[in-house]
């Protein structure tokens, strides 16, 4: 599914004009299926009592036009102006239908509003849409905070937004103080970038899509898209029953130190549990004997070390020529930040041979150490999935923390295009962005990842979908969503505190095979 910028929103509605959809008729698919969906969710609107709030613009149109098929079925509904609309079509058309029109500057107090919130099952909030922030005041701001209150009182209450909440900026996600929560986000034709950017994101509740009539051949040179179920399912790598561990690639994970030895754990399984054929880890060989105890199926490449725990430069060699077995490479995991492992990746990674034709995925330390080498990408000229969180994307970039929040799409997509690699820029609501300026969003959030060790789960998933032959953008895209999914089946056993790292990888073979059926 696509997703929109506002001025790429502006241009298929212009578009569609010109291909001979207007305006009004994308104004009356849009309110009809509104209405459709409110219908879906309070269960039978007859006999329901549903507050329209209708601002001046298009967004308000859309709410009129809900307005109306609400009431022609059967609910009794009110629509409240917090500021004067032109007497348009849609709104002779509400009056036409004795539903009563309430216009703010005319009630005093707010004793209308009061009388209809007091009895209101839904609340539409079809007041600002796609566009800029814009300050939210005077009367505006009141209503809000009427609907605000009354919700506290009556949490039954449903909040549901047309397009985005009221205040939301669709590109920023950016809100104004006064924006109300909605239970549900109703977005119309294709979700807006700023849904997915916080504050916006946590503003819109559950986000539901729905086509108002615009041609599909009108997005196909838009290039962000959502991460679905559906596009994860068709592209999950085929399991033949005559398949060998061969068949399903083999992956080298260069991983863990003496303070993060778990994290060599973490990686190797999630690469197991998403299908790979055959995982080695490679580390430092004072660890070998502490992490074959816990990983029985792996194999192992102990390599020489610096000081106990830390993994030698001079392995680097070592790692080059045994490539040559290996689909992927994902080094990073807990490797540490000493002198020797630092050298040690630049090594790896920067003086890798021609000859070489693994994969690679690059995590946390190998993102640290590649970020203290000035013009690393022109180095390391293949393309390589790299794994930043927000800190290490600042560290890699160069800029600010605020600066990439303000813009994660933008930022992601510039720098994968700009390094020629693929980069997942993690966090709630993922992106992934390739070098050839196309990327995906990851349409999840679940404080449960908040915790030490979910990254390196997500680095062996996407390595392990690698080595099955995925390309280097779906391989990440699909893990991000594997991983955000294992962390939802988690959560809904156990709840989101106290949720582990390791409490994934037995659900992502769940994930997958739910996923297929």
């Amino acid at each position: 599914m696509k997703v929109v910028t506002t001025a790429e929103m502006i241009e298929l509605e212009r578009r569609s004009d010109a291909a001979g959809i207007p305006p009004s008729e994308l104004m009356e698919h849009a309110g009809l299926a509104i209405a459709r969906k409110i219908h879906s969710l309070v269960g039978n609107v007859a006999g329901c009592d549903i507050l329209v709030l209708a601002g001046p613009g298009n967004n308000g149109g859309d709410g009129l036009v809900a307005a109306r098929h609400l009431r022609d079925w059967g609910a009794r509904v009110c629509v409240y102006l917090p500021v004067k609309r032109k007497d348009d079509k849609n709104l002779q058309l509400v009056r036409e239908r004795i539903i009563r029109v309430v216009l703010a500057e005319n009630d005093k107090k707010y004793t209308d509003l009061h009388t209809a919130l007091s009895t209101a099952e839904v609340v539409v909030d079809a007041m600002f849409g796609t566009g800029k922030l814009r300050p939210i005041s005077g009367a505006t701001k009141d209503v809000l905070k009427q609907v605000r209150g009354e919700k506290r009182r009556r949490p039954s209450m449903q909040i549901v937004a047309v397009d985005l909440p009221s205040g939301v900026d669709s590109d920023s996600g950016e809100a104004d103080p006064a924006t109300l929560a909605a239970d549900m986000t109703i977005t119309l034709g294709y979700p807006k970038i700023g849904l997915f950017y916080s504050p916006g994101s946590e503003l819109t509740g559950e986000l539901v899509t729905i086509d108002i009539g615009i041609p599909s051949k009108l997005v196909n040179n838009i290039t962000t898209e959502l991460i679905t179920a559906d596009w994860v399912r068709a592209i999950l790598p085929q399991r033949p029953k005559n398949a060998h561990k061969g068949t399903f690639g083999k992956v080298l994970v260069c991983a863990g130190s003496q303070q993060y030895i778990g994290a060599a754990c973490l990686a190797c399984e999630a690469a197991m549990r998403v299908g790979a054929g055959l995982v080695t880890l490679a580390t430092a060989q004072s660890l070998q004997p502490i992490l074959a105890a816990k990983l029985t199926e792996v194999t192992y490449s102990p390599l020489p070390e610096a000081e106990p725990g830390y993994i030698s430069s001079d392995a680097a060699k070592i790692i080059h020529k045994r490539l040559t077995d290996y689909d992927v490479l994902l080094i990073g995991c807990g490797l540490s930040q000493e002198p020797s492992v630092v050298k040690f990746v630049r090594d790896v990674l920067l003086k890798m041979p021609s000859s070489s034709k693994a994969k690679l995925v690059i995590d946390a330390d190998a993102i640290n150490a590649l970020s203290q080498t000035p013009g690393w990408w022109k180095k390391l000229k293949r393309d390589a999935i790299l794994t930043p969180h927000p800190g290490e994307m600042a560290r890699l970039s160069g800029l600010s923390m605020k600066a990439i929040a303000q813009d994660r799409l933008g930022t992601a997509r510039k720098y994968a295009v700009e390094w020629n690699k693929t980069v997942i820029l993690k966090g709630a609501n993922s992106i992934i962005a390739a070098p050839n300026g196309k990327a995906r969003i990851n349409a999840a959030a679940n404080a449960g990842l908040a915790s030490a060790g979910t990254g390196d789960v997500l680095a062996g998933t996407i390595a392990g979908l690698l080595a099955q032959g995925l390309s280097h953008a779906d391989a990440a895209a699909c893990g991000a969503y594997l991983h955000t999914a294992a962390a939802d089946t988690v959560s809904g056993q156990l709840g989101d505190a106290g949720m582990i790292a390791g409490d994934l990888l037995p659900a992502l073979p769940k994930v997958i095979k739910n996923i297929k059926m």
